[in-house]
């Protein structure tokens, strides 16, 4: 029984290592492909894989709210990985997954344009925390290195703008999660897939790191990691799962650190621990909030 009880912390810990990771092999992909190239191979396989699964477990086949289901993958996966890839061509990383990691805090501000969902108090700290620490990482007072860091913060921004259409998704209709997740995924990498047609660049240069880290993006980094992802939040609350979204970016940089010699400056490291302190913020005042909710 208590093995059964700490499964899905285990899975939840091996996510955030595997998601932590995933930067890597995405910086070694972009050195030998072209950006829509790399983006395409790693999104539509791994989306193809998972409507295999979908099949197996007899799920919903046929997507609902197809548009907005559309709109959620172009964002969060088509605009998320795009730009995340395109900022690994001449970025760090670690530089470039704590950028992008920062979709929580983009959330909250688009949630309050968009839905008008009221900030309280320690989510306006959290903002401001962040925004100095998006300053001091960015180091915008540096030109070189300021257009691959707006393309991970690009990123993060589509990613926020995805999850702020999933919630209106989700006020309007009852989906399957599983189908949901393969759709929008199979849709929005579909115009990854068009450009690298159009847009091939040099091509692919095989090598075995390519192979290697594209099949880790596709098959670990994306499928299984996705399909465990559901898994976890079907048995633990989405505010625990949460945690993993802090150590996620930590894992980025520490293992592009050992494995590629990736070195950060002062400002980066500054600003990256104020990152870490706005979503440890955004996570407190999440539980505070369910915890003041009655019943």
């Amino acid at each position: 029984m208590r093995s059964s009880r700490y499964t899905p912390l285990f899975i939840l810990g091996f996510i955030v290592l595997v998601w932590g990771y995933l930067f890597v092999p995405g910086k070694l992909g972009v050195g030998s492909s072209s950006v829509f190239v790399w983006a395409g191979l790693r999104t539509f396989p791994a989306y193809l894989l998972l409507l295999g699964l979908l099949v197996l477990l007899r799920r919903p086949l046929r997507p609902q709210a197809p548009g907005l289901t559309a709109l959620v993958g172009i964002l969060q996966v088509g605009g998320f990985v795009g730009f995340s890839s395109a900022a690994l061509v001449t970025s760090g990383a670690g530089h470039t997954a704590m950028l992008a990691n920062t979709w929580q805090i983009w959330i909250l501000v688009m949630a309050w344009l968009v839905l008008q969902e009221r900030l309280r108090g320690m989510q306006w700290a959290a903002v401001g925390v962040g925004t100095v620490g998006l300053i001091l990482i960015i180091e915008p007072w540096r030109l070189h290195g300021v257009v691959s860091s707006l393309l991970a913060l690009a990123a993060a921004l589509c990613f926020a703008g995805g999850a702020v259409a999933a919630k209106v998704l989700r006020r309007r209709h009852s989906v399957d999660v599983l189908s949901f997740t393969v759709w929008q995924g199979l849709l929005g990498s579909l115009p990854l897939v068009v450009l690298a047609v159009f847009i091939p660049g040099d091509g692919i240069r095989w090598s075995g790191t390519f192979i290697w880290s594209l099949a880790y993006s596709v098959l670990i980094g994306t499928a299984l990691a996705q399909f465990l992802w559901l898994y976890v939040l079907d048995l633990i609350p989405a505010s625990i799962a949460g945690i993993g979204n802090l150590a996620t970016p930590i894992v980025s940089v520490l293992a592009a650190w050992i494995q590629l010699g990736e070195h950060l400056s002062g400002a980066e490291i500054a600003g990256m621990a104020l990152v870490i302190v706005a979503l440890s913020l955004l996570l407190m005042a999440s539980r505070f909030r369910k915890a003041r909710q009655p019943g």
